[in-house]
């Protein structure tokens, strides 16, 4: 059996639907529709959160910053998916593949951060009101941001320094479309489980502790919101959280799904791995945007009104 380096490692080959090659063509025509909305969605947010000048609050800030990571996984998956899907276009150079997957870790991890900085800003807007913007002011929020981003940063750039130091062999097939950290280690013929720990201890870190975080502002949130005297004061106080929650619901449930299905799945059919992975990629960019249209007035008066200077614009 020939040993490789990483550097001079053959292509990688990216896997899409086993034995519904035949297919992929029909099959590609979804992701194009979900990755339009995607795209159209979250960038729909953008624009509106930036020309509405209401809408300059910490809140839709850290929204913006959802919708600007959910637009980087549409952005760094998107390439090799319809590569393979349109044109059967398997093969990906080593380097280029630890790229992909530096940058989905990095834009998934990044979602982990906004989403505890947006339980932050709703457990300070429900348990103290009157302090609100003092404690979210500029500083404060762009102190938090450019955090999170570090963290995802300086927390992923070991991995692919160590997996360019393993050793390969004939094995270069991958389970998805896309670059993950797990399905590259898992084709080395060295010892890789400081590489795995890395991965593990990465996503404790960031995931587990983000999560956790996330848990007790809610348990917090919701002790202070049961002290409200007045039962309106209490749907309404709790209607401005229910957007966050799905976004973590869309997050965190799809990621669950994925790790279980990797550990314990052994004998679920390859397919069901396939589809969970696309899941976990695709659904909070798809329904992130869609869920903050629909649950949050001030977005939906944006973009109606929005919507209403376009078209008066193209009646001029």
């Amino acid at each position: 059996m020939r040993v490789f380096n990483s550097s001079d490692f053959k292509p990688l080959l990216l896997s899409g639907f086993s034995g519904l090659e035949a297919y992929h063509i029909q099959i590609s025509i979804l992701f194009c529709v979900l990755y339009l909305i995607a795209i159209m969605g979250n960038s729909t947010i953008l624009l509106v959160i930036w020309v509405e000048r209401s809408l300059h609050a910490p809140m839709y800030f850290f929204l913006s910053m959802l919708a600007v990571s959910d637009l980087g996984l549409c952005a760094t998956t998107l390439p090799t998916i319809l590569r393979l899907f349109w044109f059967n276009a398997r093969e990906i150079y080593f380097d280029a593949c630890l790229a992909q997957m530096y940058f989905i870790h990095i834009f998934s991890m990044m979602e982990s951060g906004i989403l505890l900085s947006m339980a932050f800003d709703r457990y300070v807007a429900i348990s103290n009101p009157l302090r609100y913007t003092a404690i979210l002011n500029s500083s404060t929020i762009m102190k938090m941001s450019v955090g999170f981003v570090l963290r995802a940063v300086i927390v992923l750039i070991p991995a692919p320094v160590l997996i360019k130091q393993l050793k390969f062999c004939e094995a270069n097939v991958l389970s998805h479309s896309y670059c993950l950290h797990p399905d590259i280690i898992k084709l080395s013929c060295s010892d890789h489980h400081v590489s795995s720990f890395l991965g593990l201890t990465a996503i404790i870190i960031t995931f587990g502790v983000d999560s956790v975080i996330i848990l007790l502002s809610y348990v917090k949130i919701l002790t202070t919101v049961l002290g409200i005297a007045s039962q309106e004061e209490r749907v309404k106080a709790l209607n401005t959280c229910v957007s966050h929650i799905c976004a973590v619901l869309l997050v965190y449930v799809p990621m669950l799904g994925v790790s279980i299905i990797h550990r314990f799945g052994k004998h679920v059919p390859h397919v069901v791995h396939v589809i969970m992975g696309y899941v976990y990629l695709l659904v909070p960019p798809v329904l992130n945007p869609i869920v903050y249209c629909i649950k949050t007035r001030e977005i939906r008066k944006g973009i109606e009104r929005l919507f209403e200077k376009i078209i008066i614009s193209a009646q001029k």
